[in-house]
């Protein structure tokens, strides 16, 4: 099982020598700044897209999007 867990920067370095002292914890490494922003695009794509299945919002079309660009 994979968990995300978030440390202030600060506390970094004494954050990831924890986990490491941890017989089960099978890898710790911080992620790269894209992939952290890639994770949380992902997050909120998915997020509009339960809101739209719900009927709570309304999403462009590929076509409109197409037009933009």
């Amino acid at each position: 099982m994979k968990v995300l867990v978030e440390i202030p920067d600060r506390q970094f370095s004494f954050g990831m020598e924890v986990l490491h002292s941890l017989s089960f914890v099978k890898q710790a490494r911080p992620w790269s700044f894209s992939a952290t922003r890639l994770q949380q695009d992902l997050a909120e794509a998915c997020e509009e897209v339960r809101l739209h299945r719900a009927g709570r919002l309304k999403l462009k079309s590929a076509k409109a999007v197409l037009d933009e660009l």
